[in-house]
């Protein structure tokens, strides 16, 4: 149960306080909620931007978003096999379930969902707020208390716990004094979203002796522009740019002229690449472009902290309920830290590919040839894909440890499941494929936060990793934590991952 003081008396406005609306935001609020959580969600926008930005996430994402049943929302997507590292093309389907992700999606309808999914579960979701102030004490206090410019004035909110999901320039890592490290820009870069200008699609970029440039139809006339620019000093992002800029831009590198169109919108980005060196300090988290920010390669950013999102929700969640002890929350870190520097690397090697001018020729050539290797491309695949995550979990050497489960049939007693469809409720799963009378004791203790299952997966094509496997339990974000082909070892997982276990409150839960 959600705490409404902390243990000095004074009144909680909420059990956490998100700031920043953006997809890490919601995310991140919504996945409290469905754990139990009281949230708060503040922007400083009074209204969504309605900006394209983003035009898609990846498999990844795809898969954290259908665990939660919102694909549906996003309507019709289309994949693509095909995809690019440093704009070298190359399948990705030569790693098993693997695409390019969800292409053609605005940031704003990712938005949208999202908030639309929040609003629902019952955040308290409220723009033009803008957060200025971290109080003393978050560190090794009983809450976290924070300042607000709200419409009518400064408000003050106190919570047990404050996360920021407020951009690269977060007001929260640098009031809670974490280091941003990394590397400064060296360019700046523009995008923009272009009507009327006539455009051939250049879908993987062009690359010519004064910059790079990308051109891909949006629909209805709008096409998405980027210019890289060769020699272009980063700049005050402050400050506002011009359509007129960014067609000297364009025309500077391709010769053609644009300037008798127009832009719904423009934006300028940069190259630097920092990571926050401590994900969490005290009661202050980040998650997002507030803990990592990089070069824009492979609609990466938003797709990570959405899956920041869905890794710290659940914890967060069951430690302000009471579930679980603080501790849990340190793993929070220890895996999503690591996730963000190879998400720094991937990106900084893009760049230099794709970006280095002439001098970079040898290199995308050598790459150009290593893309020929299965091996190679299954290697940069899981890279930008995120299918390759697989986190430190301990209890054994099962193949399923630490990665998330994939989407299975189950057939139980009653009716026909998933283990997608499972995790809708953002519960943990265990999952008995051979009913088992000692998995389903082990966690009888535990049925008011684990839901039970005894199915059979239905068979699968190729190598079966849930072969000889009596039970998995799943975490709430889809990741194995315990698989083996007996009960040993399942109620030490559930001790770790779930916390301690409750008193008996009747019959175990069965999905199917």
């Amino acid at each position: 149960m959600a705490h409404n003081s902390t243990p000095t008396g004074r009144a909680l406005d909420a059990d956490v306080i998100v700031v920043g609306a953006g997809p890490t935001g919601l995310m991140l609020a919504a996945e409290l909620r469905l754990g139990g959580a009281r949230v708060i969600l503040t922007e400083k926008l009074a209204e969504p931007t309605g900006q394209s930005r983003g035009l898609g996430f990846t498999a990844r994402a795809m898969e954290v978003f259908d665990q939660r049943g919102l694909l549906p929302r996003f309507g019709d997507l289309e994949t693509s096999p095909m995809g690019h590292f440093g704009g070298v093309q190359f399948d990705y389907t030569v790693l098993e379930g693997a695409h390019f992700g969800a292409r053609g999606i605005p940031q704003s309808q990712t938005e949208a969902v999202l908030e639309g999914w929040a609003t629902e579960l019952g955040v308290d979701i409220r723009r033009g707020w803008e957060f200025t102030e971290l109080a003393e004490g978050f560190e090794d206090g009983d809450s976290v208390e924070i300042t607000v410019r709200a419409p009518d004035g400064a408000q003050r909110l106190r919570a047990s716990y404050l996360v920021g999901c407020d951009g690269g320039h977060s007001l929260v890592r640098k009031a809670a004094g974490i280091e941003f490290a990394g590397y400064p820009a060296t360019r700046a870069m523009y995008l923009a979203d272009v009507v009327g200008c006539g455009l051939r699609p250049r879908f993987l970029g062009e690359i010519q002796p004064n910059g790079m440039v990308m051109a891909a139809p949006l629909g209805e006339g709008v096409d998405r522009i980027i210019v890289c620019p060769h020699g272009t000093p980063a700049e005050d992002r402050d400050r506002t740019l011009t359509f007129a800029e960014v067609a000297d831009a364009w025309k500077h590198i391709t010769g053609e002229d644009i300037s008798h169109g127009s832009a719904e919108w423009v934006s300028s980005f940069t190259d630097a690449t920092r990571q926050a060196t401590e994900y969490r300090r005290g009661r202050v988290l980040l998650a997002g472009d507030a803990a990592h920010i990089h070069l824009p390669a492979g609609g990466q950013g938003l797709s990570v902290g959405v899956q920041d999102a869905a890794n710290l929700g659940w914890k967060l969640a069951a430690v302000v309920r009471g579930d679980a002890p603080e501790g849990l929350l340190d793993t929070y870190h220890g895996e999503r830290h690591p996730v963000g520097e190879r998400l720094l690397a991937n990106t900084r090697v893009q760049g230099a590919v794709f970006l280095g001018g002439e001098e970079a020729a040898p290199l995308r050539e050598m790459f150009t040839d290593l893309i020929e290797f299965d091996d190679v491309k299954r290697y940069l695949a899981g890279r930008v894909s995120g299918l390759d995550i697989r986190y430190e979990v301990g209890g054994g050497d099962h193949p399923l440890l630490g990665q998330r489960i994939g989407h299975r049939r189950l057939v139980g007693a009653a009716r026909e499941t998933s283990t997608t469809e499972l995790l809708h409720p953002g519960r943990s799963v265990l999952l008995d494929l051979v009913d088992d009378p000692d998995l389903r004791l082990a966690a009888a203790d535990f049925r008011d936060r684990v839901t039970v299952v005894t199915a059979s997966p239905k068979p699968a094509d190729g190598a079966d990793p849930l072969a000889g496997t009596a039970g998995v339990l799943v975490r709430p974000d889809g990741h194995v934590v315990w698989a083996a082909p007996d009960a040993t070892g399942l109620a030490d997982a559930l001790r770790r991952w779930v916390g301690p276990p409750a008193a008996d409150n009747g019959e175990a839960d069965t999905a199917c």
